[in-house]
């Protein structure tokens, strides 16, 4: 009974809750948001890292893919994501703020390990967070990222660094 409320709780919010356990968010179209954000997400709301597949492993092995994001209202985007599924450092997300302060703006999202990823988007006091699930096929994209390049910065906080 209790596992069927839940169900039923993760439907009203936009969620699924596949068979694997992770409460997937569904969105229309492709895009979730909210008046302040947009997300572009997955149409399966699975991130799958594979050999010839997109992303890249980043230097420390972690998993890393571009993302859109649309900022609705001015603002500098900060990004974090947590893993619901089971320890795992913190993520991050690598971005380049020459977008300006309000529309689209492009990052990578950096997974450390493969799992189910609560991702929070922030700009000012405004949230956004949606739920992926991220999976890892072999070695993964072929592609090796080496750190950040010049005018990127890293961030692991929906909020700016005080």
């Amino acid at each position: 009974m209790i596992r069927l409320a839940a169900a039923a709780a993760l439907l009203a919010l936009g969620c699924a809750a596949p068979a694997g356990g992770c409460p997937i968010t569904q969105s229309e179209a492709g895009i979730y948001g909210n008046e302040f954000l947009e997300a572009v997400l997955p149409p399966d709301g699975r991130i799958v890292f594979r050999p010839g597949g997109a992303g890249f492993v980043d230097r420390d092995s972690a998993l890393g893919i571009k993302f859109g994001w649309k900022r609705l209202i001015p603002g500098t985007l900060h990004v974090c994501r947590r893993r619901l599924d089971g320890d795992a450092a913190p993520a991050r997300a690598y971005l380049n703020d020459g977008y300006g302060d309000r529309g689209f703006q492009p990052i990578y999202l950096v997974f450390p390990v493969p799992g189910c990823w609560e991702i929070t988007g922030g700009l000012g006091d405004a949230r956004l967070s949606f739920v992926l699930e991220v999976e890892k096929v072999g070695d993964g994209p072929a592609w090796k990222f080496d750190g950040l390049p010049p005018g990127w910065r890293m961030t692991n906080s929906p909020e700016k660094p005080r």
